[in-house]
């Protein structure tokens, strides 16, 4: 690795920066450091390129401004993923856009419980006010990258075999299918933006205030049954939504 660093660095404060910035760009470019993965700390880069720890911030920086990098004050610099998004017109769950990509798919529970519905949730479920509700939590992240918190609720009793099963990396789409039977056949989608609270931009790894994208959507069985209640906040610089948009006919 060090071989693959010490190259080509020019003399003088702004050469040493460009020298340091076109190393780095080229190590993330040639797949030395690959998407999601965190490069190492800023004392063994700066002795890998022969530079000071100011010099080598100014092109991280850069880096960064240019999407090629992410820091988090608690774990260091990351090369970014880039954006994701489902296809336009395409019903995707999270681990097939990240598989799509090449990347693996994770999700760590924050939360599990079974309570009522409130009465905007059980008007969305098709449900009596008060009705049983799973509601789960989870961060879900490709590779090593957190990317969005996110809220399901789903209805009781046929999200009942969730309750105690082993959820971590697994993609809720293919578990409503292969445990409750349920195949999500469409989804009524609509998407804000909104500035992280301090809890979700801890798990985000973002700072406090950076913007989100925040999508709420319900999920539907081929037969118009609504089975989930979506509630998912995504890092703003990591998520896009796509759609294909038609002018009526006249």
């Amino acid at each position: 690795m060090t071989d693959e660093l010490q190259i080509g660095i020019p003399s003088g404060a702004e050469g040493v920066a460009a020298g340091a910035y076109k190393v780095l760009l080229s190590a993330v470019q040639r797949g030395v450091y690959p998407a999601g993965s965190r490069l190492p700390s800023e004392r063994q880069l700066s002795e890998r390129l022969g530079i000071s720890r100011a010099t080598l911030r100014v092109a991280l920086l850069q880096l960064a401004a240019e999407g090629h990098l992410q820091s988090s004050a608690q774990r260091g610099w990351f090369v970014s993923v880039g954006q994701f998004g489902e296809a336009p017109s395409t019903l995707q769950s999270f681990s097939e856009i990240a598989e799509a990509r090449g990347l693996r798919a994770t999700s760590k529970i924050l939360s599990r419980r079974e309570r009522a519905a409130d009465f905007q949730e059980s008007e969305r479920l098709h449900v009596a006010p008060g009705s049983r509700v799973l509601e789960l939590v989870r961060l879900r992240g490709m590779d090593e990258t957190p990317l969005c918190v996110d809220t399901a609720v789903l209805p009781m009793p046929k999200a009942a075999p969730l309750l105690d099963l082993d959820l971590t990396d697994r993609s809720l789409y293919e578990v409503l299918r292969s445990t409750c039977g349920i195949e999500v056949r469409r989804s009524s989608y609509t998407i804000r933006a909104k500035a992280a609270e301090r809890r979700v931009a801890e798990l985000l790894e973002v700072p406090v205030g950076s913007p989100l994208l925040v999508g709420r959507e319900t999920t539907y069985t081929g037969d118009g049954r609504p089975v989930n209640l979506g509630y998912a906040q995504y890092r703003g610089d990591a998520y896009e939504f796509q759609a294909d948009l038609f002018r009526p006919e006249a």
